[in-house]
């Protein structure tokens, strides 16, 4: 059995193309989707996201905004443009590039966002109402592999799904989107003992633990769907340089059903959902 690829550039086009339409019904009324992206210090992954994200905006026809700083700024200037976003109505969004250097707080940074403009869903007003299965922003990864499986009719109910990472950004809520689309759900982590046994049980696997193709094919159940968020750089070998995910695709895609591959899988559909919160709270701005 071979995989069925899961399409992220395919599904991302799609998407985006509908959300054009929107933004040109939202700007004849006077309320075109803006995205402000902060950028601090010279990470060149960093650099690359933000100018991916706004050239993503500029295809869609939204407005954007960015501001980079050196490394070494003071907090509280980025703190202060911030205030003046949240305060600017042509903004709908605000996005803060992670990682921050380390004399950030970056708690402190991504709290000050207006709760409506926090498009990255990081804020812990939108992490609460997730929680609870409130209207809210998603973060934008999980809520990408949630558009995956609706778009290729994969029925969450009932299924087992186990997800290998916890972090805030990815681990915990894409398990409570599972949770709230009512599969059963197993977190696992760097203390999971046996984390092969809790795969292998898996109809749904997501990876997103930021070790290059940790997840190998022996730990896949036959026929499992299996989103691989990670996006890891190859060392040495012959391979060196080309970017691979958490899960040993080559090996995987042999034994999965479904298979998000790296590159072009989870990324531009990380992207997209940003440019949907975006959106929506663009067009939550024309009801206030």
């Amino acid at each position: 059995m071979t995989a069925q690829i899961l399409d992220g550039n395919a599904l991302a086009q799609k998407l985006r193309a509908g959300f054009k339409v929107r933004a040109e019904a939202l700007a004849a009324q006077g309320a075109r989707p803006g995205l402000a992206v902060i950028l601090v210090g010279e990470n060149a992954a960093s650099q690359v996201y933000v100018r991916n994200k706004v050239n993503a905006c500029a295809q869609a026809g939204f407005y954007s905004e960015k501001h980079a700083y050196a490394p070494d700024v003071v907090p509280q200037v980025v703190l202060d443009k911030i205030a003046e976003l949240n305060a600017d109505p042509k903004i709908h969004g605000i996005l803060v590039q992670l990682p921050l250097p380390k004399h950030f707080n970056a708690d402190a940074v991504l709290e000050a966002i207006a709760p409506q403009k926090d498009v990255d869903g990081f804020r812990a007003e939108n992490v609460g109402a997730l929680m609870q299965g409130k209207r809210c922003f998603i973060p934008c990864t999980p809520y990408g592999a949630m558009k995956f499986f609706e778009e290729a009719g994969i029925t969450v109910k009932g299924k087992e799904a186990v997800i290998v990472g916890r972090s805030n950004i990815v681990g915990k809520p894409m398990a409570m989107l599972l949770m709230h689309a009512g599969a059963t759900v197993t977190v696992c982590h760097s203390q999971t003992r046996d984390l092969k046994a809790h795969c292998l049980r898996a109809d749904i696997l997501v990876a997103a633990i930021g070790k290059a193709k940790m997840i190998t094919g022996d730990m896949i159940k036959p026929g499992a769907v299996v989103i691989d968020v990670g996006i890891n750089r190859i060392s040495e070998g012959p391979d060196a340089g080309k970017l691979c995910g958490d899960v040993d695709f080559a090996a995987a895609k042999e034994v999965a059903g479904f298979i998000t591959p790296v590159p072009g899988g989870v990324g531009p559909m990380t992207i997209t959902m940003l440019l949907a919160n975006t959106l929506e709270s663009a067009e939550r701005s024309l009801s206030t």
